[in-house]
């Protein structure tokens, strides 16, 4: 049930959006067992240093304008080595489909309860 937005810089072509998207979502299937349609995102692409804003370098790591940063919301209960399965993966993958260094993918994480999402119908599928 992961919800992921998607934001990079605008002038990429259509495969570098599809790379984003293939990459994040098998990061999800491999490090949190999601299943394969399982599949919410919503892509946005962003004119250069009007939408997508951060600093050169921080905590010792030096970004570029090709940024592409990755918020996704989930169900709360994974531990901390998924997490950091999916984050590692998740970089690993755009690196390996697109142009961005795995040092210019920045990565939140949002967990929520179960029952704080509908996919349809205005039911509360998981709500007990």
């Amino acid at each position: 049930m992961p919800f992921a937005r998607i934001s990079h810089t605008a002038g990429k072509s259509e495969s570098f959006s599809t790379a984003l998207s293939q990459g994040i979502h098998r990061a999800m299937v491999d490090a949190f067992g999601v299943p394969e349609d399982d599949f919410f995102q919503i892509i946005t692409e962003h004119g250069e240093k009007t939408g997508l804003l951060g600093p050169d370098s921080f905590l010792g790591i030096d970004h570029s304008a090709d940024m592409v940063f990755v918020q996704i919301t989930c169900a709360e209960g994974r531990s901390t080595e998924q997490k950091k399965a999916l984050y590692a993966a998740i970089a690993s993958n755009v690196a390996a489909g697109t142009d961005v260094g795995e040092e210019d993918v920045f990565i939140n994480l949002v967990e929520t309860k179960r029952e704080n999402w509908s996919f349809g119908n205005g039911l509360a599928q998981f709500a007990g």
